[in-house]
């Protein structure tokens, strides 16, 4: 799985301008199922995104993970992160999961973080979002698993 990790102070996804899934200080993650993915990648992404120390502690220092911090999750679905650019102008996403595996990678990633004891929210798989950040740092950081 492919995924975009940023801190944020707050974020927001709408769907059809309705607010769907909101956080505070946390963590916007676009996830991305590819083709060979399975749930064993989906628990590797959340075993490390939970552990990763982007926060910072008294010191200022990012020393903290996000169970550290009680901060929340936004998950966000985004095929895009299997674009492939090497070839013409128009991006080809061929890599990604077919919709049914990825929407159910994409539940079975949510389901993961909440078992961490991490409050999310959530996008809309398949949906036309707006999505929303302040990210905080920045610190935005890209991961595969």
């Amino acid at each position: 799985m492919k995924a975009v990790v940023q801190r944020v102070s707050e974020a927001s996804v709408d769907v059809d301008g309705i607010r769907i899934g909101e956080i505070a200080e946390g963590v916007l993650i676009l996830v991305c199922a590819m083709q060979s993915d399975t749930e064993a990648n989906a628990d590797k992404l959340t075993a490390k995104i939970a552990k990763l120390r982007i926060f910072r502690d008294e010191e200022g220092r990012m020393n903290r993970s996000l169970s550290e911090t009680g901060g929340a999750a936004l998950i966000v679905s985004q095929f895009t992160l299997a674009a492939d650019t090497s070839r013409g102008n128009r991006p080809g996403f061929s890599a990604a999961a077919p919709p049914e595996d990825g929407a159910r990678l994409y539940e079975y990633f949510i389901t993961r973080m909440q078992s961490e004891g991490i409050s999310v929210q959530t996008g809309q798989f398949g949906a036309d979002m707006k999505v929303r950040l302040l990210n905080d740092g920045p610190v935005t950081i890209p991961m595969e698993f």
